[in-house]
């Protein structure tokens, strides 16, 4: 019997290849899209590696039109797709608002034209607890009001669910947004996780890497928020539960007819930066360099999720602790010096 096929854009991405590794071990075919502009090739190694299967992937750039729909045509049989393809940076997207609203927002209406175009049942929608904006009422639920997006970034998310659903509803087709909240770690195995480019600019790499010598000094933006300790506060969720949040979207609408659902993924509990830092410095047994700094732009103060929905739909909920999350990125970082791979 013929495996379900399942396209992944940016599978080889963070999120992406975590849930290339996931579809893989449910008994999913999978075929990946990725042209490698803010990823590496290296995960495709990973992945081999941990699985045993070498994923066939697509060097090809979604904001190209023609160019998706030729991919899309060698796999119209697919079930499903999973969209991460974005960029992600906040502080870039500030700095450089249309290149996000351009990469972000056709590529999905190519990806999505596609869909449409070969009747692939099931959607997933890679999206983000920064849609939120800043909270007036904790924990966060599907229903809280959108406040104003704080960067380019998060009103791509904004726009992106608004595409996602206006596209899929026209065309009968299935479809499920994911809002992460903080996704960190990296794979039990500690051969695969997050590898940022360019210096990252989200908490854990940047944690690994001091430890590890590549940043001099981790920089703590803000001290004096109004917070439990005056840092922000995050729902930190490790990337194999919000990878095998996907692939229960996947199997739960493969058994149901017109799902269009907005769903959280987090703990559900905040957790602070330096409450994070100290988790980190308990399981590696590092001291970490690091200075408290003014806040960041585009920086919510506080959010954490009620991930209750994620539960009663999918029977999701996340299953690893922050300290799973911090021993896996710094078993992570270790591979990445044993092997000097930048």
């Amino acid at each position: 019997m013929a495996k379900s096929l399942v396209i992944v854009t940016g599978g080889c991405g963070y999120i992406g290849s975590h849930t290339l590794i996931d579809l893989l071990n449910r008994d999913f075919d999978v075929v990946s899209i990725d042209n490698f502009c803010r990823s590496r090739p290296y995960a495709l190694q990973g992945i081999e590696t941990i699985t045993g299967t070498r994923i066939v992937n697509h060097s090809v750039d979604l904001c190209d039109r023609m160019a998706v729909k030729e991919v899309f045509s060698r796999y119209a049989h697919a079930i499903g797709v999973i969209h991460f393809a974005a960029f992600k940076s906040v502080p870039e997207s500030i700095g450089h608002p249309s290149m996000y609203y351009h990469n972000n927002l056709v590529s999905l209406i190519n990806v999505l034209e596609s869909v449409q175009a070969h009747s692939i049942r099931h959607f997933v929608f890679s999206s983000s607890c920064s849609v939120y904006g800043d909270i007036n009422r904790l924990p966060v639920t599907e229903e809280t009001t959108l406040s104003r997006a704080n960067s380019a970034y998060a009103y791509t998310k904004v726009v992106g669910e608004r595409i996602t659903e206006e596209m899929t509803r026209s065309a009968g087709i299935n479809a499920v947004v994911l809002r992460y909240f903080n996704p960190v770690g990296a794979h039990l195995s500690g051969i695969l996780g997050e590898l940022p480019l360019q210096r990252p600019d989200n908490l854990v790499p940047l944690i690994t890497q001091t430890a590890a010598g590549r940043v001099a000094q981790l920089t703590v933006f803000g001290g004096d928020l109004p917070t439990r300790d005056g840092s922000c506060v995050r729902d930190y969720v490790h990337v194999m539960d919000v990878a095998r949040a996907h692939s229960m979207a996947l199997r739960y609408m493969m058994q149901r007819e017109g799902v269009h659902e907005i769903i959280n993924l987090g703990m559900g509990i905040g957790v602070s930066v330096l409450e994070t830092i100290q988790a980190f410095e308990k399981v590696s047994g590092h001291t970490l360099n690091y200075r408290v700094g003014l806040p960041r732009e585009g920086d919510v103060v506080e959010i954490y999720s009620d991930p209750s929905k994620a539960r009663k739909l999918l029977g999701w909920e996340a299953e690893y602790s922050i300290y799973t999350m911090m021993s896996t990125a710094w078993k992570w970082q270790l591979f990445l010096e044993q092997n000097k791979i930048d």
